[in-house]
């Protein structure tokens, strides 16, 4: 699954990168020398989120023509950054700030050549 936004470790983690004098992390990691490429950690909790309900505009969205709500999560990866990823495998009335999350990536719109990044419920992932 290795490309600029995920490791090829098994089970596989987001790249950050970390600022080369300040070590503050940010994701995804710059092509800029000023960064280190860091795995970052899999577990976090709901910071934030919204739910995308209609369909965005093209371009840039590049997704399927047959659209379904979905829902985008603020993910704070404890002691390291906060990301942007889909939250999924969770009905959207069952959604709250600080649920426990995991890193689970996803096909975008069923291509399984471009994967996203994406938190689940680690009760989901359990199950």
């Amino acid at each position: 699954m290795h490309n600029s936004l995920f490791t090829d470790d098994d089970p596989v983690r987001l790249i950050g990168g970390r600022h080369r004098e300040s070590g503050r992390i940010v994701f995804p990691c710059p092509a800029d020398a000023a960064y280190e490429a860091v795995p970052l950690g899999r577990k976090g909790q709901l910071w934030s989120y919204t739910v995308q309900r209609f369909r965005p505009k093209s371009p840039p969205y590049a997704g399927p023509e047959a659209f379904e709500p979905w829902a985008i999560a603020y993910v704070e990866l404890p002691g390291e950054v906060i990301v942007e990823a889909w939250l999924t495998d969770v009905a959207f009335e069952d959604i709250h700030i600080g649920m426990e999350l995991e890193l689970s990536p996803q096909p975008l719109g069923g291509n399984s050549s471009l994967i996203v990044p994406a938190f689940a419920p680690v009760k989901a992932l359990a199950a």
